[in-house]
């Protein structure tokens, strides 16, 4: 019989109200225990929503003795002196939206009074630092114990100023003179547990603290945030009966539904697969499968990032980069690629030992339609709203009766009725130019109507400007701006882009398709099979 009351804690990230409750709770016990006998001083980077604040408080209980929460965890098979120290508990995440150093400063010296009262410490409003490092003495003196000291989303008041040249360098000064205590106060630490969602340097942030160990890419900390597929499959299990029983289709069935939408997230090399606990959790108590980690919010800095450094997102997946590349700080960065990684919008798939390379690729469906819809106004100038008031339905419904002439006439309707705001003109003017732009819409159009497209496919040849994959057929476009479509279709022929389909049992259809810069919509196609 499955129990029907189940409780999650949506909008809870505190260990000890979340156990209190009764709350579905998935056991990181034992991962909490092992990364705090790890090292003294322990970072961690995890994309937003994917349980970081929930470990953090985690270690809180840990640290302040509370055996009594652990009652039929792992840690308790683990841990044997449950030992109580004072706990400094900093959360970052309330310092966003600071326009100024003064502001900052403020804000640090906010988050710190409770502590300052607590143990009778004189403020130094003006630099917080100073404040954070009286605390940490008057604590270890008043208790006679070392003191544990757990910093959440270390980096949101740089994430709010990262496109900034001139704010950036002046935060990042201030949040050093905070951290720099770290170091300065190692004697009087028993543990230090930082986390955020990028990796700004130890030289730039956290000034002489050279003995913090990153375990974001260890491969035994993988799935210290997030759900795994074994977790899934056993404490979640009633879970998913529940939520397919109110979608009317079998646990099978919806387990492999949530696999496609949440799972695929890899955090190195040897990581085993991990969902979206937030999108999860969601699911299950709303009894609703949806985009929930996109509907709370994409991050501002990311879009600015993505502008600034002019990348191609049509070129995201599968993307093979250096091992280098996804270790360089956020300050020094030259693409947005280690952002992508960091904040959940791409993920590891393989790595190549010998080429010390790794491929990575969008995690999930969720992740790909998302995406598309935050980069849609940005990159094209169009809202979701004018994609997915009906086109979509009606694209997708051709394209998936393998009706190409009417799925392109639908989109010749939906380019020529779009309206014209400001900066769609002012890209489809830069588009004279460039077949980027049309590939770029066509790219995120695909991808938010669940449809798997890749552009620029590399054959022995040249390169198909796009390949479009459907369940029972594959689609290979050429594009021409002011052009000729038979051209287009020509040079498909010509260039065997369709060639390396030709072994595939679906319907293998090529289109040559010609865009118009007068009429703002593709004037003309010419399709034909593969033969």
């Amino acid at each position: 019989m499955i129990q029907q009351n189940r409780r999650y804690p949506i909008g809870i990230q505190t260990f000890s109200e979340i156990i209190n409750r009764g709350c579905v709770y998935v056991d990181k016990t034992d991962l909490m225990w092992q990364a705090q006998n790890l090292s003294k001083y322990i970072f961690l980077s995890r994309p937003r929503r994917f349980g970081k604040s929930l470990l953090t408080t985690t270690f809180k209980s840990f640290f302040e003795g509370r055996r009594e929460l652990f009652e039929g965890l792992k840690v308790m098979e683990l841990e044997q002196e449950w030992l109580e120290y004072p706990v400094i508990h900093v959360d970052l995440s309330m310092a966003k939206g600071m326009d100024t150093v003064e502001e900052l400063r403020g804000r640090l010296s906010f988050l710190l009074k409770p502590y300052v009262e607590r143990y009778d410490v004189k403020e130094d409003l003006q630099h917080p630092g100073g404040t954070f490092t009286g605390l940490i003495r008057a604590a270890y003196e008043k208790t006679g114990k070392q003191v544990v000291v757990l910093i959440d989303e270390y980096d949101t008041p740089l994430l709010e100023v990262l496109h900034e040249d001139v704010q950036l360098p002046a935060f990042r000064k201030v949040m050093q003179e905070f951290f720099q205590t770290l170091k300065a106060s190692e004697a009087m630490i028993r543990f230090c547990f930082i986390t955020g969602i990028t990796r700004f340097s130890q030289v730039s942030i956290f000034s002489t603290l050279n003995n913090l160990n990153n375990i974001t890419m260890l491969p035994q900390f993988s799935a210290i945030c997030g759900i795994t597929e074994t977790e899934l499959s056993t404490t979640l299990a009633p879970d998913i009966a529940l939520l397919a029983e109110s979608e009317g289709c079998t646990p099978e069935e919806m387990h492999a539904r949530l696999k496609y939408c949440y799972d695929g997230y890899h955090f190195c090399e040897r990581s085993e697969d991990i969902y979206n606990p937030y999108s999860l959790l969601n699911s299950f108590a709303n009894k609703r499968v949806s985009n929930y980690w996109f509907e709370s919010g994409t991050p501002t800095f990311l879009i600015e990032q993505l502008k600034r450094f002019k990348t191609d997102i049509t070129a995201l997946e599968p993307w093979q980069v250096p091992e280098t590349t996804l270790q360089r700080p956020t300050q020094t960065l030259t693409s947005a690629l280690p952002l992508l990684l960091q904040s959940g919008y791409l993920t590891i798939k393989d790595y190549d030992r010998e080429m010390r390379m790794y491929n990575v690729v969008i995690p999930n469906q969720e992740v790909r339609v998302g995406l598309t819809e935050s980069l849609l106004p940005a990159y094209c100038g169009i809202e979701v709203e004018d994609v997915q008031d009906g086109f979509a339905a009606r694209f997708y419904r051709a394209l998936k009766k393998s009706d190409l002439d009417l799925a392109l006439r639908e989109m010749q309707a939906y380019f020529a009725g779009l309206p014209y705001i400001e900066g769609f003109k002012r890209k489809l003017d830069d588009a004279v130019k460039a077949e980027g732009f049309y590939e770029w819409t066509f790219y995120l159009i695909f991808s938010m109507l669940n449809v798997y497209v890749r552009t620029q496919v590399k054959t022995i040849r040249g390169r198909a400007d796009m390949v479009v994959e459907m369940p029972d057929a594959i689609y290979v476009f050429e594009l021409k701006i002011n052009g000729i479509a038979q051209e287009a279709l020509d040079q498909i022929n010509s260039k065997g882009y369709a060639i390396p389909y030709q072994t595939d049992a679906r319907r293998v259809i090529k289109a040559g398709l010609r865009f118009s810069t007068e009429t703002l919509s593709i004037e003309d196609w010419v399709t034909d099979d593969l033969q």
